[in-house]
Parts: C-alpha cells; structure tokens; sequence
C-alpha cells in the first residue's frame, strides 16, 4: 500500500522510533498513547499487528502519523483502532496529512474487511468521518509546584475522605516495583466488577518500555495491597489510565488517598493538568472523578462504518449482559488466567 492522497503519499511506516516521535511531540494534540513505544507494546503483550501509516509530503518529509492497531476474533470481530485498550489516538500532523491519514486508514479496514475503523482522538479533527461522543475524558487543572493550592482547593468532604486512609494507616509509594502491588489489587478489582482483566506481562511491558513516564502507585495496609493505580505523563498532563481498589476496605476509601498522591506528585513535578482519564457520563465512575471538582472533556471517536450503533464490545450490552455476572464468581485464579486470554481480543 502506497497512496497519493490530496499532496501526500502516505505508506505504512518504515522510519526510526525517533523520527515518528519528534514529529508526535511537534504536533498539537499529541498524547502519550501516540508515541511509537506503543508499536511494540501492541505486539509483545497483545501479539496484535501495528499497521502504523505515515504521510509525506513532495519532498519526502514526515507530515503526519497514525498509529493503527488490528484486533481480530471469530468471536468479537475484527477491527482497527487507534488505540485499542487506550483513550487517545487518531492521527497527526498537517491538516492534509490528517485527512490523508483517515482516508487511508478507511481504504485498509475495507481492504481488511473490518467490522469497525476507529480513531480516538481527543480533540476535533479536519475530517468528513461521523464523530462519536459516547466517552468523556474528565480533567482537573493543577498548580504547578505547588500541591498545598491543590489540596486547599478541594471541597472539605473531599479533603476528609483523603484523610481517611492516613488515619487508618494506608501508605503510598511508587515505582516499578509496585507492578506487583498494583496487578494484584486491579486483577481482583476487575474480577469483582465481572470483567476480565488486562494481563500482567501487558503492564511489565509498558514499565519495560516507557520507563519514567509511566508512574505506578501502590496503597498498602499492614503490608497488603489494597488499592493500585497506573497512568501516564506528556507534555504538562498526567493522565490515571487505570485505577481500583479492594472493595472490603471501602470503609476506609484508600483509592481517594492513592488519587490525592497522584495529584500531589503530579503538583509537585510542575504538571498542570491531572486526567482522571475516560469514562461515560453520568456513571457511578464519572461521579467519583467530578466530586474532586474537575470538568468534563468531549471526546472525537470518528468511526467507520457511519452506523453509530457499531462499536467495539462492551460487557453491558446485548449478549455479553450475561458475562458480567458469570464472571464475579469465578475463582480469582481461574479469572485471572481466562481474563488476558479474552480481554487482549476486546479493543
């Protein structure tokens, strides 16, 4: 595949990691999930093929990126996103090289015959494909340096229930070495909610790959974790992409502590924005991510085909009602081996 659309040729990508980078952090709008470490992450946690396109304009510079990932099943489907697991994505670059980029991106899900093309973007785009808004992305702006304003700032029911876990001697800390830590409280956490879960090796990846833009926190009481939490920072944002907490210690509400210290080192290291990431409004979820004062974001998924009724699975609807249900009560053990085993299919 090699297409000549409005300019722009664009082609599969074949460049360096660094090239497709500098090109993601000159471009308004980019996101942690845009960058090209997520290339390999999709192929050695998910075993997905990355038809990353690029477009280049008549000099054969770099104008715009799309990084595009196929998931296919015989039992969900197949698709193409950009980024199954993830909030963000969508392409990049010149408007011309955008347009060019989705254009393309339509021509290989045809080609593929896909039952979904979807591009995450967080912000509105130059394109003629439908946009879903289904998903919202909640945000809370900061003050960089300055966590004490931030705390201040919080309603004092907010601030009590930070207190809480302090009291009952929740403590926090981070670091790599809180993988463990962090999987075994959010593998439980999502066999509770009857979903199954992401694998370990995804996040020993992740942590493998991007080093110290990926932040993982741990909540621990008397040694034993209890909460967990794993996000990403770019540019001036950071952004809690997952988040759970053991559901017999909601008395003492440890995930409002483990936020708080998200926030509070996010403050401290001059970020000006924390990201209680995505969630669909009006949810029990979106209601906990608004308590700390924060405001919604719209977000951009253009999709093709137009038929907003086509999506990628989700555990409340249709057929899969009844998952959600089975699933809490499996044993953790066996969850917790099925869970990768389905979910890596579920984009």
């Amino acid at each position: 595949m090699d297409e000549d659309v409005s300019g722009m040729s664009v082609a599969p990508y074949d460049g360096s990691a660094t090239e497709w980078d500098e090109l993601v952090h000159d471009s308004p709008g980019w996101t942690h999930f845009h960058q090209y470490g997520w290339r390999e992450v999709m192929h050695r946690a998910m075993g997905h093929e990355a038809p990353y396109l690029a477009a280049r304009d008549g000099a054969g510079r770099l104008a715009g990126v799309l990084p595009l990932v196929r998931v296919r099943s015989l039992l969900f489907g197949d698709y193409l996103v950009s980024m199954p697991f993830l909030n963000y994505g969508g392409p990049l670059g010149s408007d011309a090289a955008v347009t060019a980029l989705a254009d393309t991106a339509v021509d290989l899900a045809d080609t593929y015959g896909c039952k979904l093309m979807e591009l995450r973007s967080r912000h509105e785009l130059p394109l003629s494909l439908p946009a879903s808004h289904r998903k919202v992305t909640v945000t809370l702006p900061l003050s960089p340096g300055d966590a004490d304003a931030v705390l201040a700032s919080l309603k004092s029911k907010v601030r009590s229930q930070v207190r809480r876990p302090l009291k009952a001697g929740v403590e926090i800390a981070f670091g790599r070495d809180q993988v463990e830590g962090f999987y075994t409280v959010f593998a439980e956490h999502m066999r509770d909610l009857g979903t199954p879960v992401l694998a370990r090796g995804w996040f020993e990846a992740i942590a493998a790959t991007f080093g110290d833009s990926v932040w993982f926190g741990c909540a621990r009481l008397d040694g034993r974790p209890i909460a967990g939490g794993c996000g990403f920072q770019w540019a001036k944002e950071f952004e809690m992409t997952w988040a759970s907490s053991l559901w017999e210690y909601s008395r003492i509400a440890p995930n409002m502590l483990l936020y708080w210290r998200f926030m509070e080192r996010a403050a401290n290291e001059g970020i000006e924005t924390f990201n209680f990431g995505r969630c669909t409004a009006d949810g029990g979820t979106h209601r906990f991510k608004m308590q700390w004062g924060s405001e919604d974001e719209e977000l951009w998924w253009y999709h093709r085909p137009a038929d907003a009724e086509t999506h990628t699975p989700s555990p409340e609807e249709g057929a899969y009602a009844l998952g959600p249900k089975l699933w809490r009560h499996l044993p953790l053990p066996v969850a917790s081996w099925l869970g990768p085993r389905i979910v890596r299919f579920i984009p």
